[in-house]
């Protein structure tokens, strides 16, 4: 068994694609926009066959995003080594997204940084 895909909503549908094409290579189709109920959406893969669907639609409600909470929490990218690590992590942070992380090692010896991306989402870069 393995995920096929992971989906979230976002308020800005072309803003989080180019996100993720930017910074962590994803590759986008073309989109999927249902116009009885102005559903938009488009699937993103990246190295290695992940997925991600964002998602769009009239009158989403965006409550805070507190770290300290219960459900999923971030999304986790394996950037290869520790030098792409600190030089994505670098990259995010000179285009204005905070670092609240990291780079280091974690306790559970992972290399990691954790970054709040687009739209407040939490995303994690590691080895």
């Amino acid at each position: 068994m393995k995920i096929e895909h992971v989906a979230m909503y976002v308020n800005d549908l072309e803003g989080a694609r180019d996100f993720f094409v930017k910074y962590f290579g994803a590759a986008a189709n073309d989109g999927y926009h249902n116009k009885t109920t102005d559903f938009r959406s488009y699937f993103l893969t990246f190295g290695g066959g992940a997925r991600l669907e964002i998602m769009h639609k009239p009158q989403l409600s965006d409550p805070e995003k507190s770290p300290s909470r219960t459900g999923y929490i971030h999304l986790a990218f394996s950037a290869g080594s520790k030098d792409a690590v600190d030089t994505l992590t670098a990259r995010l942070e000179a285009d204005g997204y905070s670092v609240l992380s990291g780079p280091r090692t974690t306790g559970d010896g992972y290399y990691e940084s954790c970054v709040l991306g687009f739209e407040e989402n939490l995303i994690e870069i590691t080895v």
